[in-house]
């Protein structure tokens, strides 16, 4: 009886092991890649903002048309500039003339100084007349001493119109330049009311409608390249240090179907996006498709490695990145390259050992 039971738990194992499914590890080329969404961009795209608040009077533009660098694409009015810029050119002429002696002020000072000048002349000829006179002690000392004091106040006078001269020159000229300044500042003003392109490209969208306001916060328009495009591609944060600028990478997109494109990596940017926890790369078409049109998304896989002769199983039959069951039992096994269905193995069992998959 005892051997009827043992012949059948026996049979029972036996059958079990035999139900269970079961693989040889396979030999062949494996390739390693890191997994990102895709969304098709032109390259140079830039938002186009208002130096200057208004009101929108007209798009000059519309979506999809082709401009060239300072191309007028919006114009927008406001009549504090013009009248600023009126101003201001009335302050530049004004400045200007006093500058150039027509308001006669640098000639008022210069009669003075003439005027002072003979009378420094004068005084001196009588002060030294009278010093000549005292020195041979003729004439008395209070009017030597008043010819004295005339002399220096004639010196000091001429002296002081001399310096008010300059220094009225001085800010003459000083004024004249600030009122250019201010003037060109307001007729730059002036022209930032019209927007213009700052490449050669194509217009991508529009967001602003005549009549509404315009601030310096909020985007007028998307400008891009109409024929260049790039592939931006958004990769997992534990995945970023795996990429390399170069690296070949293999694109899909929705609007082809399931054809595949080849690309470079060739920019990562090095700041995460907090909000979705990855990092943004791109990449170029080796040869693009046809027709591309900004936004058009897919998927994205960057080569990281690849081997040609690696022995590998599913991932399902892997344990804890570590342990695999054979006939014998649990092995411990050490790993390599890896891709989304199956697992390199570098060491701890053969192409002739049978695994068997783990149960769920």
């Amino acid at each position: 009886m005892k051997r009827i039971i043992i012949l059948f738990s026996l049979l029972f194992a036996l059958s079990c092991n035999n139900s269970q499914e079961k693989i040889l590890p396979t030999n062949g080329s494996l390739t390693e890649s890191v997994y990102s969404s895709v969304t098709i961009q032109p390259d140079s795209l830039y938002q186009v903002y208002a130096a200057v608040g208004g009101i929108l009077d007209a798009n000059l533009v519309d979506e999809g048309d082709l401009v060239f660098n300072g191309q007028p694409m919006m114009q927008i009015i406001n009549s504090t500039p013009k009248l600023n810029m009126q101003n201001a050119k009335l302050a530049y002429e004004l400045a200007k003339e006093k500058y150039n002696g027509k308001a006669a002020i640098l000639e008022e000072i210069k009669d003075e100084i003439v005027s002072a000048r003979l009378k420094f002349k004068n005084d001196s000829i009588n002060f030294y007349r009278q010093k000549n006179l005292w020195n041979q002690n003729i004439g008395s000392k209070i009017e030597y001493e008043n010819r004295k004091l005339t002399y220096e106040l004639s010196t000091n006078n001429l002296n002081l119109l001399q310096s008010k001269y300059r220094r009225t020159e001085q800010e003459l000229e000083t004024q004249l330049k600030q009122a250019e300044n201010n003037y060109k500042t307001a007729a730059i003003t002036t022209r930032d009311f019209t927007v213009k392109s700052k490449i050669n490209g194509k217009i991508y969208a529009l967001y602003k409608n005549p009549g509404e306001v315009v601030n310096t916060m909020e985007p007028l328009a998307a400008v891009g390249c109409s024929d260049d495009f790039l592939i931006e591609m958004l990769v997992d944060e534990v995945d970023i240090v795996k990429l390399r600028v170069g690296q070949k990478t293999l694109v899909t997109l929705d609007a082809y179907n399931s054809k595949v494109f080849e690309a470079t990596l060739t920019k990562i940017y090095p700041k995460k996006d907090e909000r979705s926890q990855t990092f943004t790369v791109e990449a170029v078409f080796i040869e693009p498709p046809k027709v591309l049109y900004a936004g058009l998304a897919g998927e994205g896989n960057i080569i990281i490695a690849k081997k040609q002769d690696a022995l590998s199983i599913p991932k399902e039959y892997l344990i804890d990145d570590s342990k695999v069951i054979t006939e014998n039992g649990e092995v411990n096994v050490e790993i390599g390259l890896q891709n989304l269905d199956r697992v390199e193995i570098l060491s701890g069992i053969d192409e002739n050992t049978y695994l068997l998959k783990p149960k769920e």
